[in-house]
């Protein structure tokens, strides 16, 4: 009698774990780790409670889901209810050219993607600074669009990529209408993007941020621990953009617009900056 071999199990390989995501400032890294390097910057923070993570996953569950609003002509919010993280919303821009993501949040679903696919999903994404790359790789391979992000903030990348494609410079020629313009305030590698079409539109993030009272915007080095900018930067700042021609200026937060007259908004807001910053102190 010849005995019948045992079959040798095959081996399965343990799943993927999910890519993990800060509660406190909602970047995605590519692996599991135990500090957020966003974070422990200067221009960030650790949340009271110590370092704390979840995944997609685990937003879902806890009841998140996207949220969308108009917030201009051709200009669409797009946020996270309820609020997670840094609680910044994303612009999407319908240009002639194409669809583009401005800055990103966290967060991501299928319905997400069905209501962004419904108005003709996205042909490229651009990231003002480090805080708001939260999990941009999610979206992009979601729509199969290419990311832009400035060089010199390569080391912020939580989770590298080939969607991923980096530019240097002052400028960078998204399409015939829009613009990428490296400021060099807030982050070495922080963008804004102009929009030329009608009036011209600014999309900051809050590389320049649009304050509550909408007739103003300031610019600092961090917003979470109040370390103003340095004046030479501002005042660089403000030259570069204005060369620039646009009424309104998008900011990081829902329903931060400046509505009109984007270009002297910024210059008289960059004066008044500058006229307290450089101020000589008391006797």
């Amino acid at each position: 009698m010849t005995d019948t071999p045992t079959p040798t199990p095959t081996p399965t390989s343990a799943p993927t774990p999910a890519p993990p995501i800060c509660r406190t400032c909602g970047t995605q890294y590519a692996a599991a780790r135990p500090d957020c390097p966003v974070c422990l910057d200067e221009r960030q923070y650790v949340g009271r409670g110590g370092q704390q993570w979840t995944t997609l996953a685990g937003l879902r569950e806890e009841g998140h889901s996207g949220l969308f609003e108009e917030q201009g002509p051709d200009v669409l919010g797009i946020g996270v209810t309820p609020q997670f993280a840094i609680g910044q919303r994303a612009l999407l821009l319908r240009t002639a050219a194409g669809n583009v993501l401005w800055d990103c949040v966290p967060y991501l679903d299928d319905a997400m993607v069905r209501a962004v696919e419904e108005v003709g999903g996205i042909d490229h994404i651009a990231i003002s600074h480090p805080h708001f790359y939260s999990s941009m790789v999610e979206w992009a391979h979601a729509f199969d669009a290419p990311v832009h992000l400035h060089e010199a903030d390569r080391q912020w990348v939580g989770r590298p990529d080939p969607a991923v494609r980096f530019w240097s410079g002052r400028t960078l020629q998204l399409t015939d209408e829009v613009t990428l313009i490296n400021p060099g305030v807030h982050f070495p590698g922080s963008a804004v993007l102009h929009w030329s079409a009608g009036d011209g539109a600014l999309f900051t993030g809050d590389v320049v941020n649009v304050c509550p009272d909408n007739r103003w915007v300031t610019l600092m080095y961090s917003y979470a621990n109040h370390i103003p900018e340095r004046p030479h930067a501002v005042r660089a700042a403000a030259d570069l953009l204005a060369g620039y021609r646009f009424e309104r200026i998008y900011g990081a937060w829902w329903h931060r617009v400046v509505p009109s007259n984007g270009n002297e908004v910024l210059a008289r807001s960059v004066e008044r900056y500058l006229r307290f910053e450089l101020a000589a102190a008391p006797e």
